[in-house]
């Protein structure tokens, strides 16, 4: 397991315990982002997806994968991610990611075109016969598939705790898998009720680049439908 290191919250400059996550190598070891004791803490403003990805090689096997920047969600309401070192050597462990080739974001123009997205984006981690509901149906659902269920919030407003409790009852009586997409991101209330339902949420940019915003939603982009 990776060591924990302090961090301090460039908005509000409270000191947190990180420690980095274990991502699965297709050898089976876990890899760490490696960071030094003096990581450079930044806020993330804006995201790509360049920016939220980084290759390190697998310190059993040397193959080299792409992983989530590391970075963390402060109480404050800042997302700070730190910067990096060079490749270290990794522990050993279990599992495997599923390989997929890169993503082709679509360019958000309208409240429709977000829900596209979303859906493509679905696809792409791996569901099967995803489809949208535009206008928006009755039950709030704007994407349906044979193993998940998701919600888009297009609007210009954070997205509430309503929403996520909403897409989860649903996801649980069905026994699908619930996604949720916003364009404005999450209240703290949805984030932190979503985290204890590790209902994925993720936030959707201008350029159609989905971002994750909670473990549950790293956890999905990492393993893809199948896992």
């Amino acid at each position: 397991m990776a060591h924990s290191m302090s961090v301090r919250c460039p908005a509000c400059r409270r000191e947190h315990a990180y420690s980095p996550p274990e991502y699965p190598c297709s050898c089976g070891a876990p890899v760490t982002v490696p960071l030094s004791a003096g990581a450079t803490a930044v806020l993330v403003r804006h995201r790509s997806w360049s920016d939220a990805w980084t290759e390190v090689p697998c310190g059993s096997c040397g193959e080299a994968g792409h992983w989530p920047q590391p970075e963390f969600g402060c109480p404050c309401g800042a997302t700070v991610r730190l910067a990096p070192q060079a490749p270290a050597e990794n522990t050993a462990g279990l599992g495997g990611p599923t390989r997929r080739a890169p993503f082709r974001p679509v360019t958000i123009r309208t409240g429709d075109d977000a829900v596209s997205c979303a859906a493509h984006f679905l696809r792409w981690l791996g569901f099967r016969d995803v489809e949208t509901a535009v206008p928006r149906p009755a039950s709030g659902l704007d994407l349906r598939g044979p193993e998940v269920v998701g919600v888009v919030d297009a609007s210009t407003v954070p997205t509430g705790g309503a929403s996520v409790e909403t897409l989860w009852l649903y996801a649980m009586t069905e026994q699908q898998t619930p996604v949720a997409f916003s364009l404005a991101g999450f209240e703290r209330g949805a984030r932190n009720r979503a985290d204890e339902l590790r209902l994925p949420l993720f936030v959707l940019d201008l350029t159609g680049t989905p971002q994750p915003v909670n473990d549950a939603a790293d956890a999905l982009l990492n393993r893809g439908a199948g896992g």
